[in-house]
């Protein structure tokens, strides 16, 4: 799974973030399709998000996830960006079949928006140290917020001055409370969309990416 070139400036920084700790290759790369999820999920892709993308195209390592990446990568090089747009814009604001997916944690547990896993998410940043930036309308239990913050968590780049380097059990548990009960139901969901054609992929790559992470976290001690 070849994603070392999603870095930090993959992700749109809807968190105030402090400078990254040393993370292993393998942490960077956990972080690295965080990142690339945020990014694509946060709003309509932009130039320079799909050059990002573009240059997955060749990321098949003959496992499930390099080759979901490839795809994605190879479609947005046949993408142009107003198609994209559309296509984000009918995905998650339009109505009807394959329309109107509300990406919130809220919103897939409960069925409202605004509801008991926002105002739990909210108590949780709070005790974590984790501000939000105010550059996105989204309210933070959006997958796209999530995400973000597991980025931030695996490079040590969210919470407070105490808390840098915060390690896999709050990794765990952050994921456990705010993502395993629904981010990939959600990801299915978009995976299947008939109004998804460059998003079909990135629906592939957030259902195999939630599978690994929810395994590796309940091996985890």
């Amino acid at each position: 799974m070849e994603t070392e070139s999603l870095g930090r400036d993959a992700v749109p920084a809807r968190v105030e973030t402090e400078t990254t700790t040393a993370v292993s290759g393998e942490d960077m790369l956990r972080a690295n399709v965080y990142g690339l999820l945020a990014r694509l999920l946060t709003s309509p892709p932009s130039d320079e998000t799909l050059e990002i993308v573009r240059g997955l195209a060749d990321a098949d390592d003959g496992t499930e996830m390099g080759t979901a990446l490839a795809n994605l990568g190879s479609l947005a090089a046949r993408t142009p960006r107003a198609q994209a747009e559309d296509e984000f814009t009918r995905l998650f604001f339009g109505f009807g079949a394959g329309g109107g997916i509300t990406p919130t944690a809220s919103f897939y547990q409960t069925g409202f928006i605004n509801d008991k896993p926002l105002a739990n998410l909210r108590q949780d940043l709070l005790e974590m140290g984790i501000a939000v930036s105010g550059l996105n309308k989204e309210p933070e239990d959006h997958i796209a917020f999530l995400c973000e913050v597991m980025h931030g968590l695996i490079t040590g780049g969210l919470g407070s001055r105490s808390q840098k380097g915060i390690g896999l059990d709050k990794q765990k548990s952050f994921f456990q409370r705010h993502l395993a009960a629904w981010a990939a139901r959600l990801f299915r969901d978009l995976e299947g969309a008939n109004a998804a054609v460059l998003y079909m992929p990135v629906g592939t790559v957030g259902k195999l990416f939630m599978a690994v992470e929810a395994e590796a976290f309940e091996m985890a001690a």
